[in-house]
């Protein structure tokens, strides 16, 4: 099982990015995904969730009409936009698929944002 996130960067505050993760080794289409950030001295945060098939979406208070997630599961890849970007928005950020508890159960390696 791998997930490769990629995408990441320094852009000035007000920019646009776009993130993807790229997933193998399961069967991608069957599992919600989400991405997740962490900034140093923070605590893990989720920022993006999007169902299997419906592409039935959910996102933070904080990113809300700034952050679209996507899917394109003839790729097995879920997008991040990120658009005016904030310094607050400054960290690591994850891809993972969600199991059938709702547990995170497969991770990328992170790819970093810096808004500076």
């Amino acid at each position: 099982v791998q997930l490769v996130e990629s995408g990441g960067g320094l852009v000035q505050p007000g920019g646009s990015l776009v993130l993807s993760c790229a997933a193998s080794g399961f069967t991608f289409s069957t599992y919600d995904m989400s991405w997740l950030r962490q900034a140093p001295g923070k605590e893990r945060e989720g920022v993006a969730r999007i169902n299997t098939r419906y592409g039935v979406t959910a996102y933070a208070d904080s990113v809300k009409g700034r952050f679209t997630i996507s899917r394109d599961n003839a790729k097995n890849t879920v997008y991040l936009q990120m658009n005016s970007l904030k310094s607050e928005d400054t960290a690591l950020y994850y891809c993972a698929s969600v199991g059938a508890g709702d547990e995170y159960n497969y991770w990328g390696q992170g790819t970093q944002v810096t808004v500076s």
